[in-house]
Parts: C-alpha cells; sequence; structure tokens
C-alpha cells in the first residue's frame, strides 16, 4: 500500500506487497503470483526493499494480512471528520492523491502504517507463525519492578525486531531519496514504530499457597493497537508545522509560536485542505452525502461535517434487538425490534464534479 512522493507501503492481499512509486504510488494485486515473481517485478522497490521482500515472504504476507487492522484504525479515529481515512477501490493509491500533500494527514497516514507493520510482525513472532522470529530472547532470569522482584517467563513480544523490520523496509525508500518529504515520511514512521513500543505493559501471574504472590513470573505484551491509533490520533491533533532548517538536514518549526518538534510528534509541511468538496488536485472526496449528526455540536454536526451547505433527511426503518434480559446461566435473548429514525447526510456542492478515478 503506498501513497505520494517519498512514500512506501507494498502490500499483496490476497498477495498484496508494499508499493512505492515516486511519482505515481499503486496497489498491485499479485494473487496468483508465488513471491519470488511477485517481488521482481513490483515497479518503485529500491534493492534493499526486493531484498527484504524475497528473503522474507512469509513476513510478507503477514503483512499484508495485518493491513486492515490499521486501515481499521485510521478510518475509527477520523470516522467523525471531513477527512474520514476513506480509501479508493478503483485507484492504485488506495487513499487518493490526498497524501501527495505534505499534510498533517499524510503525517497520521505514514506513522500509523508503519506503527501496524510493527505490530503485526511482532504479533506473528510471538505467535510463532513467522520462522525468523519468536519471543524475545533476552526476557531471562530476574527482574524488578515496584512490586518487587519477578521471574522472566512465558513469552514476551519482540517488539524491537519487529521495529527493526519495519525500519529496514519501511524507510528504505525514504533514506535513498533524502530530500524534504523523506525526511517527513522518515520522521513521522519513526514516531509511529515508538508509538506502539510506549504501550508495552508488563503482565504477570502469581505462584504460591491460595494464590499468594509469593513467586510472580512476568513477560512483556504489546497492549491493543486501539492505544496506539488514540495516541497518534492525539498526535495528529497536536502536529507541528515545520520548514527545512538552514542545512536541509532536519526541521524547525515554521512559526515561532510553535514548540520544536519531539521524535515522537507528527510532523508536516503543507496545510490541509478542508474536504468540503471534491477536489481533484487537492484529493478531496468532499463530504457529500456523508451522515451527520443535527444535534452535535462537534466534528460530526450537521453544520461543520456539511461545510454550511445544508442536509438532506431521510426516514429509514430498521430492526434492532430489544427487551433484552437475562437468562441463567449464562446467555441474554432479546426481542428483534423495528425502529423508525431520521437519517441525515449532507447535500451536494451545486455545479462541482469530477468522476472517481478508475
Amino acid at each position: 500500500m503506498n501513497f505520494s512522493p517519498g512514500g512506501l507501503w507494498i502490500f499483496f492481499s490476497v498477495i498484496l506487497c508494499w508499493v512505492v512509486s515516486r511519482v505515481s504510488s499503486s496497489w498491485w494485486y499479485m494473487g496468483t503470483l508465488g513471491s519470488q515473481v511477485m517481488c521482481d517485478n513490483i515497479p518503485g522497490l529500491v534493492n534493499r526493499q526486493r531484498q527484504l521482500c524475497r528473503q522474507h515472504p512469509a513476513m510478507m504476507r503477514t503483512v499484508s494480512e495485518g493491513m486492515k487492522d490499521w486501515i481499521t484504525e485510521c478510518q475509527h479515529q477520523f470516522e467523525h471528520h471531513r477527512w474520514n481515512c476513506n480509501t479508493l477501490n478503483r485507484d492504485h493509491s488506495l487513499f487518493g492523491r490526498v497524501l501527495l500533500k505534505s499534510s498533517r494527514e499524510a503525517a497520521f497516514v505514514y506513522a500509523i502504517s508503519s506503527a501496524g507493520v510493527v505490530y503485526t510482525v511482532t504479533r506473528a513472532c510471538s505467535q510463532g507463525e513467522l520462522d525468523s522470529c519468536s519471543c524475545d530472547p533476552n526476557k531471562k532470569g530476574t527482574s524488578s519492578d515496584k512490586k518487587g522482584k519477578f521471574d522472566w517467563g512465558g513469552c514476551s513480544d519482540h517488539i524491537d525486531y519487529g521495529i527493526r523490520f519495519a525500519q529496514a523496509f519501511v524507510d528504505a525508500r525514504e533514506r535513498k531519496e533524502r530530500d524534504a518529504r523523506a525526511l517527513m515520511n522518515l520522521h513521522n514512521n519513526r514516531a509511529g514504530r515508538k508509538a506502539v513500543k510506549r504501550f508495552l505493559k508488563l503482565e504477570c501471574k502469581c505462584h504460591g499457597v491460595s494464590g499468594s504472590c509469593t513467586v510472580r513470573t512476568c513477560w512483556l505484551a504489546m497492549a491493543d493497537f486501539r492505544k496506539t491509533g488514540d495516541y497518534l490520533r492525539s498526535k495528529y491533533n497536536g502536529a507541528v508545522q515545520v520548514v527545512m532548517n538552514q542545512y536541509g538536514t532536519g526541521f524547525t518549526a515554521a512559526f515561532r509560536k510553535f514548540k520544536r518538534p519531539t521524535k515522537n510528534d507528527l510532523v508536516y509541511f503543507e496545510n490541509s485542505p478542508d474536504y468540503c468538496i471534491r477536489d481533484r488536485e487537492a484529493g478531496s472526496l468532499g463530504t457529500a452525502g456523508r451522515v451527520c449528526n443535527r444535534t452535535s455540536r462537534g466534528a460530526d454536526s450537521c453544520e461543520v461535517m456539511c461545510c454550511g451547505r445544508g442536509y438532506d433527511t431521510t426516514r429509514v426503518t430498521r430492526m434492532t434487538k430489544c427487551e433484552c434480559k437475562f437468562q441463567w446461566c449464562c446467555a441474554v435473548h432479546c426481542k428483534d425490534c423495528q425502529e423508525t429514525i431520521d437519517v441525515h447526510t449532507c447535500k451536494a456542492q451545486k455545479n462541482i464534479g469530477w468522476s472517481d478515478p478508475t
């Protein structure tokens, strides 16, 4: 899955591999091809990426299968906003032209997709799905925390392996280009990787008479990916607009009132479009037809979502579960009830039109 200049994402699903094209990013559906053929024929890959793709076909399949998780998380984080991380089935870049801009939306997508690779690979290692990795081999012997000493046991997630693989594969193209957009992508890729590690948690099991904690066995486990998504969403809200420094080696805040970005922050160069109407150049799909909340005062309100264009109201009937009762033991039985509700959708912009890319 790939995006824009300096972008990188090669996925295959059913067998889908990340693909990078400097000019026009593409998805390549390789369902009938073996991994060797796939890796050799995907345009836009630098040599290091082709090498990793050929060396780790199982890893590529794992990454492609986990792709839906971070896309779903991206869409969850923005489901009530004008830009909702929507994908375009008929567009090779999946997200359309929106990621051609060095915007905060591009920053978020690069960060959460990089985080998704770390999470997916690390999880596959722990579950024994890959020959090249397993549980963290360094978590042996004894250690201690605020509650005292414990023995390492179980299967600690080998997140450092996931980070190393994601960095080697995802960053390879950007490290070759090293222009301003590549540096932005590298920064946000790293922020995404760090976000996953931030939520590693120590889980323990007690051993002793009558459940006492005479001895504790502990291991490190990744938190649910939702934690990473929530964190990166907060970083999107506080993303720092930057410009290149005078040496062309890093960033400085675009405005003096802005803080200097840290390694955990998301950074971007260009302001985002308002995403109100379809705009081919900006890559905006607009909000026509989007569902809005007439009583909300937030981003999902009809006033905000519809950009002042107004909305249509349709009365629809749906089936819901009702009169649910708990039955011992252990089931909940509900009736199927019919209810009628009003659904509000944003009006289209008059005299504005362009067809979806084919």
